[in-house]
């Protein structure tokens, strides 16, 4: 393969899909962003169509084969959003709305699932006591069984979006152990302990592959014959695109929702917390929450202006003892704590509390909540984290990363390209076409620093009562939450 190769990462987000065309060295030489929608019409629900996933793709395509260097394309990375599932027919086509991660329709089914199994026998069958929740792949299958009989009969396979993608390019069906997380074991191949208490469920599982494995080419269009690679979720991309691949680093991704990680393979993983198996030598013990960035989008909605704006609002304010503190369980909360009933909550409020204030606390809330993943990703890995990178569409306000580095009281490495997640998934790409031999070589290699931001010690010490008051604050607001949803 000639040294000049380039590579496609495409990221199937929460709320865009994002595109990166590139090569060995850090080039990067063009980049897409479109935006799509998620359905909330029926409480809990949060659904989007797989169609306008497509859409962008193909438009990202369009536009990098207009690229003058466009032939030289090699092979094709996809990471997506994990826990999001569409359920499809015998051929290929949804037959339903993706049920998102988001979507927390399945939480009793979830709970029922989950009391099934002892945490004894979850860590026999997944190496860890991961939680079965309401975006569990098994949870949405019993909830499509019970609440949507027809689309469940007809149902052939049950894929997460990146899945659907390559499937969609390439005709080729097939997933990885890694973003199957909750699913397989050590051995990383399905866990048939737990595949076994959803009648079919193992029948409609798509086959799993290396994440490095090309398993297919590109069918038509203007990289025709193009491969693709298996690719992982995004937490793990993101993670490659970070520049996190090494024993003892910590990454801080940022987007929709945060995810916190830390690669340490002697860690016996905790409660709340996704220990994924071991892969290529790496162990990940990750945290992700319900709502990082996504909790400054409602905000933004709220406020009637954009995400960037409220973040150059923020520049301003300084928060003080008495500033407004924000809960941001605006859909619940996964890791560590896993409660879908928690809603979210502002307290503190009087007539001086401005709009910038506002923004100041959902951002503290946020970094409140990562703290409270970080720890227990700590926990879970047995060891702090030597360095924390951060990186995603929610760490480009300056202010949000010092709020962020005060709260968790360390300091917060911000890489350079804020598309992580697709650039992960262009180092995966280059990695399994043998452009690259090497996923920690390459991450030092392409990923680059751009700033460092340090904790401020005078913040970090208020930040640590303030936290205190957050943790109080959770336990509080669930007793009402629980009498306004009639419990």
């Amino acid at each position: 393969m000639p040294p000049s190769a380039l590579f496609i990462g495409l990221d199937i987000g929460t709320s865009s899909v994002k595109a990166v065309l590139g090569g060995p060295g850090g080039a990067r030489l063009d980049g897409y962003a479109g935006r799509h929608g998620t359905a909330r019409g029926a409480a809990g629900a949060a659904e989007q169509d797989p169609d306008d996933w497509m859409v962008h793709v193909e438009a990202a395509l369009a536009r990098f084969a207009a690229h003058p260097r466009a032939g030289e394309v090699a092979a094709i990375g996809v990471t997506s959003q994990v826990n999001t599932h569409v359920f499809v027919g015998a051929d290929g086509a949804p037959l339903a709305p993706a049920l998102t991660w988001q979507d927390t329709r399945a939480a009793a089914e979830a709970a029922l699932l989950d009391a099934a199994l002892t945490e004894e026998a979850k860590v026999a069958a997944l190496g860890a006591p991961i939680p079965i929740d309401a975006s569990h792949a098994l949870a949405r299958m019993a909830w499509m069984a019970a609440h949507r009989p027809g689309i469940w009969a007809a149902t052939n396979r049950v894929l997460l979006p990146k899945d659907h993608v390559i499937a969609r390019l390439t005709g080729e069906i097939a997933a990885d152990p890694i973003a199957a997380v909750g699913l397989v074991g050590p051995d990383l191949r399905y866990a048939a302990p737990l595949l076994d208490l959803v009648p079919r469920a193992a029948s409609l599982l798509p086959p799993l592959a290396d994440p490095l494995d090309l398993v297919g080419e590109v069918r038509d269009g203007p990289f025709t014959g193009v491969p693709v690679a298996a690719g992982t979720m995004d937490a793990w991309a993101g993670m490659f695109g970070l520049g996190v691949a090494e024993e003892g680093q910590g990454m801080y991704l940022s987007g929709t929702s945060d995810v916190l990680g830390l690669i340490a393979g002697g860690g016996a993983g905790a409660a709340g917390i996704v220990s994924f198996p071991a892969w290529r030598g790496i162990r990940l013990h990750a945290g992700p929450t319900q709502s990082g960035g996504g909790s400054l989008a409602w905000l933004a909605g709220l406020l009637g202006g954009e995400v960037a704006e409220l973040g150059r609002r923020a520049e301003t304010v300084r928060i003080g003892r008495d500033a407004p503190l924000f809960l941001p369980h605006l859909a619940g909360e996964r890791a560590p704590l896993w409660d879908p009933a928690s809603r979210g909550a502002f307290v503190g409020l009087d007539r001086a509390t401005d709009p910038a204030a506002l923004v100041a606390s959902v951002m503290e809330g946020v970094a409140f909540s990562a703290r409270l993943a970080l720890e227990a990703v700590e926990r879970a890995g047995g060891r702090p984290a030597a360095q924390v990178r951060l990186g995603g569409g929610g760490a480009l306000s300056d202010a949000w990363c010092r709020i962020r580095a005060d709260a968790l009281g360390r300091p917060l490495a911000r890489v350079a390209e804020p598309e992580a997640g697709a650039m992960g998934a262009l180092v995966m790409a280059a990695v399994a076409s043998g452009a690259l031999a090497d996923l920690g070589a390459a991450a030092r290699a392409l990923v680059k620093t751009e700033r460092v931001f340090e904790p401020d010690p005078a913040a970090v010490a208020l930040a640590e009562d303030r936290f205190a008051a957050y943790q109080e604050l959770y336990r509080a607001a669930g007793h009402v939450n629980a009498r306004l949803a009639g419990g």
